[in-house]
């Protein structure tokens, strides 16, 4: 009979994929008759990682996702040691913590059974055109880091241009080309912080061209997402009928498509020019070049077309004027020092979530797959990962702990802000209060600087 397992796990990363693997971890060693000890170790002072930071403001069923990883965390996070009974919990999240920098992943690994990385991918895919390099031309993850109050970004942006290009058929890039349309005095009801709120509502901007490589037929939208950006008020949306030759509906792939198509299809009747801005939707059309001397003044593209199954140039190109370019291509992987990576693919090279050549080293999420999927996905992943620690530790595969002291230890000798998540409750209730108190009664602000941050999460956290 198999002895139950104790275990002391470190999580890095505390987005949907640190914290799936975090739960589900904690729920297969329990069936076992066994404990385990979780550390949830996060970069940034507050969890949820893109969640918080990386998805629009103005989507309704974020609130439902986060409120569930909420309660993930919350059943069975650590209350710090100032919990009253003394006893710790099963999961602790340990935020304003870099490993790689502030810890080093060897030194996790002494302190811990197993290691999973979780890091993500928030670094923004290249786009190799000329002209990638000009003022104007911004990576969509950069600009969704701002309008969403990301601690570590610049607080300001540049809205000045009148007429911009969104280069992508993903949810990111109807997320940037929704922002960039929608006016600002929307967004008064999301919780955009003040900064992102003045920025947006003192827009330029008129006219928003989302470009495709692709036709219709290969989007790679959601439903949902396209719906919302037909619900934008006082926006036109252009198609244009050379783009959906021989685009039939009822000949998609799978219902999702079907869907969307058919939404496609009925924008093309609407009548537009009474609305103050545009939204421009382009198929079959590859960029070659952003235009321009000093800064973006244009972007050429070739029309394409299928060809034996591959797409093709047709060698017909177009030139658009903008004055800005938001490149919505992917997302690339954010490498954790100490630790393997491939640099073409942007991922922990790994066998179903085990490390290669790194035995007790695991990866979840993005980092282990590549930026694609949604938050199903994310939790089938890491059910994958998760399966796989448990079956190494009770094969006796698990390194042993060669460091038998508290983490928390170590970071108060370095004198590290670390925050808890006690101080997330603390933080998340100061931005609630902010938004109750706000001239427009918004649900919440959030705050932005990092140090602000900290110092309310370790103000409102219960001393160690």
């Amino acid at each position: 009979m198999t002895s139950p397992l104790h275990l002391r796990v470190a999580i890095v990363g505390s987005g949907p994929a640190g914290i799936y693997a975090g739960n589900l971890l904690a729920k297969a060693v329990s069936e076992r008759g066994g404990s385990v000890e979780i550390d949830l170790f996060e970069s940034l002072p507050a969890p949820y990682g893109l969640i918080r930071y990386g998805v629009a403001p103005d989507h309704p069923r974020i609130k439902g996702i986060v409120t569930s990883l909420h309660d993930m965390l919350d059943a069975t996070a650590d209350t710090s040691s100032g919990s009253v009974s003394g006893e710790r919990r099963t999961i602790r999240f340990i935020g304003n913590v870099e490993v790689g920098k502030d810890l080093g992943l060897d030194e996790l690994r002494e302190r811990y059974h197993a290691v999973i990385l979780a890091t993500g991918a928030i670094r923004d895919a290249e786009l190799d055109v000329p002209g990638v390099d000009l003022p104007g031309s911004f990576g969509a993850a950069d600009f969704v880091a701002w309008f969403d109050g990301h601690p570590d970004v610049a607080r300001t942006w540049p809205l000045d241009a009148t007429s911009a290009a969104v280069i992508g058929n993903g949810n990111v890039a109807l997320d940037v080309a929704r922002v960039l349309a929608k006016h600002g005095e929307d967004q008064r009801s999301t919780d955009v912080p003040d900064n992102v709120l003045e920025g947006l509502e003192s827009s330029a901007i008129t006219d928003v061209h989302v470009f495709g490589r692709r036709g219709p037929a290969d989007i790679k939208f959601t439903p949902i997402e396209l719906r919302e950006l037909g619900e934008v008020r006082d926006v036109d949306i252009v198609l244009h009928d050379e783009d959906f030759e021989g685009v039939d509906p009822a000949s998609a792939s799978n219902n999702q498509l079907k869907v969307m198509l058919r939404t496609l299809n009925g924008w093309r009747d609407r009548e537009v020019g009474a609305a103050s801005r545009r939204l421009h939707l382009h198929f079959w059309q590859r960029p070659v070049q952003i235009t321009g001397d000093d800064r973006v003044e244009g972007i050429r593209f070739e029309r394409t077309r299928i060809e034996d199954g591959q797409l093709v140039g047709t060698g017909e190109f177009r030139d658009y004027d903008v004055q800005a370019v938001y490149r919505a291509v992917g997302y690339y992987g954010t490498r954790v020092e100490g630790a393997p990576f491939d640099e073409r693919r942007g991922v922990v090279p790994n066998d179903a979530g085990r490390v290669d050549g790194e035995p007790g080293l695991y990866a979840t999420g993005w980092i282990k797959r590549g930026p694609v999927g949604l938050i199903g996905a994310t939790k089938s992943d890491a059910l994958e990962t998760i399966t796989n620690v448990v079956a190494d530790a009770e094969a006796g595969a698990l390194t042993a702990i060669e460091v038998d002291t508290d983490i928390l230890d170590l970071l108060d000798e370095r004198d590290t802000e670390y925050t808890t998540w006690d101080g997330w409750v603390a933080l998340d209730a100061h931005e609630r209060h902010l938004g109750e108190t706000h001239r427009h009664a918004r649900e919440r602000v959030k705050v932005v600087p990092r140090e602000e941050q900290v110092a309310v999460s370790r103000d409102g956290a219960l001393v160690r």
